[in-house]
């Protein structure tokens, strides 16, 4: 099984949370635009003046991707079982 990486997209200001939200929509537009099996995307406030949006890419997919989505950064997804 593939190792899942977590693109980011950092929003900073007042309005980072509604601009977080909004990025989500244009990447699952991507996503189907592309027709990708891409299914874990969402934004979330770290705090008042910082927001992130993110998509969940294969590994062996994450250059081109990356390369196209130019994201902030990345991070190793590890899933909840929980």
């Amino acid at each position: 099984m593939d190792k899942k990486i977590k693109f980011i997209w950092d929003f900073r200001g007042p309005a980072a949370l509604k601009t977080a939200e909004h990025h989500e929509i244009h990447l699952k537009e991507y996503i189907s635009m592309e027709g990708l099996s891409i299914n874990i995307t969402g934004f979330s406030m770290l705090n008042d003046m910082h927001s992130i949006a993110y998509m969940v890419v294969e590994e062996s997919n994450m250059i081109p991707l990356r390369d196209a989505l130019k994201p902030h950064r990345g991070e190793i997804y590890v899933e909840n079982k929980a």
